[in-house]
């Protein structure tokens, strides 16, 4: 007799020498299950997964783990934010599955935490950081709940210490890409750079979206919805496309994934020497230029879909680097104002 399991995630990967393996996994985001399916080896398996996915200690931090995977709140966030979670989750139970809740109120408890924290910043203190937060917001989960007494990881602070304010994509970078890269990559840059927004949204930008004059869309982080006047250099390069697939972008008909566009991406950055930029740095740059061009900070917000203050944060603190053409903007408006000697 044939057992159908439930939640059995299965993902299919192309190895190096060109042939295909399927990986099962005991529910998406769960353990790698061993053997094959059907296999003594395979049920044993995923009869310890689900054991100890659903009977975890009482009173320990693993009961808390898992009551949030399967809580709203982390339900209703992204699909890359929460396999990003996940990851983080999972360094979490290693450390900490076991944890006894009673001890969440100790004032030793804090400086533990602390101190793994430390741990992992030896590796990598931006990876560090998001543990600590995924932690905490874990634990604040679990205290709105009154299912903990204590968030011992209230106001950790950060690590790390980057900005990313010299990441701004010059013209010159556009330019070297828009010559090197291959076609089907240049509308992405051109969408990135016209509209403003993030690299998860513009991949599931579909045709129904574009009406000739402007784009619509949900904002899936935020929720936002934005409308967005397009642009001539956007709308000659949106107009030359056939409409074959559902979604705007793609590679030769067929969706792309968050993966395996990063992927291409990184590759057509390399060959056309650009270092030091991301795709993500091209929301920055959007309202970068949008200052530069004179837009005003609710114009940019209208387009982007950011909030005021997070535009003003960002032209002063992260992207707009000080461009020389905002002071020579700012010249020119003042020579405008200002009455010459004869």
């Amino acid at each position: 007799m044939r057992v159908r399991l439930k939640g059995i995630n299965r993902k299919a990967k192309r190895l190096a020498d060109g042939s295909t393996v399927t990986y099962y996994y005991a529910w998406k985001g769960g353990p790698r299950l061993r053997g094959e399916p059907g296999t003594p080896e395979f049920m044993a398996s995923y009869q310890e997964a689900v054991s100890k996915r659903r009977e975890p200690a009482r009173g320990t931090l693993q009961s808390i783990l898992n009551g949030y995977q399967a809580s709203q709140d982390f339900l209703d966030r992204a699909e890359r934010t929460r396999a990003d979670y996940i990851r983080q989750i999972k360094l979490i139970e290693v450390e900490f599955g076991d944890f006894p809740l009673g001890a969440l109120t100790d004032r030793r408890t804090r400086a533990e935490f602390l101190e793994w924290r430390d741990r992992l910043a030896q590796r990598s203190r931006r990876q560090a950081d998001y543990a600590w937060t995924v932690l905490a917001r874990v634990l604040s989960w679990a205290l709105k709940r009154g299912l903990t007494l204590a968030n011992p990881c209230e106001r950790g602070g950060r690590l790390y210490r980057g900005t990313r304010a010299e990441k701004v994509w010059t013209d010159d970078d556009e330019g070297a890409f828009l010559r090197s890269a291959p076609s089907h990559l240049h509308l992405p840059l051109i969408l990135a750079l016209w509209t403003g927004q993030r690299q998860g949204d513009l991949l599931r930008l579909t045709w129904h979206a574009y009406d000739g004059k402007v784009i619509r869309l949900q904002q899936s982080k935020t929720g936002a919805r934005v409308v967005i006047p397009v642009g001539a250099p956007l709308k000659v390069a949106l107009d030359a496309l056939p409409r074959g697939s559902r979604l705007v972008l793609n590679s030769e008909g067929k969706p792309w994934t968050a993966d395996g566009f990063r992927s291409s991406w990184r590759k057509a950055c390399a060959a056309a020497g650009i270092t030091g930029v991301t795709f993500n740095d091209l929301r920055g740059t959007a309202v970068t230029r949008l200052a530069i061009a004179g837009c005003t900070e609710a114009e940019i917000a209208t387009i982007t879909g950011h909030a005021l203050r997070d535009v003003r944060s960002i032209l002063d603190a992260h992207y707009l680097n000080r461009d020389p053409a905002l002071g020579e903007n700012a010249i020119r408006k003042l020579e405008a104002r200002t009455k010459l000697p004869d």
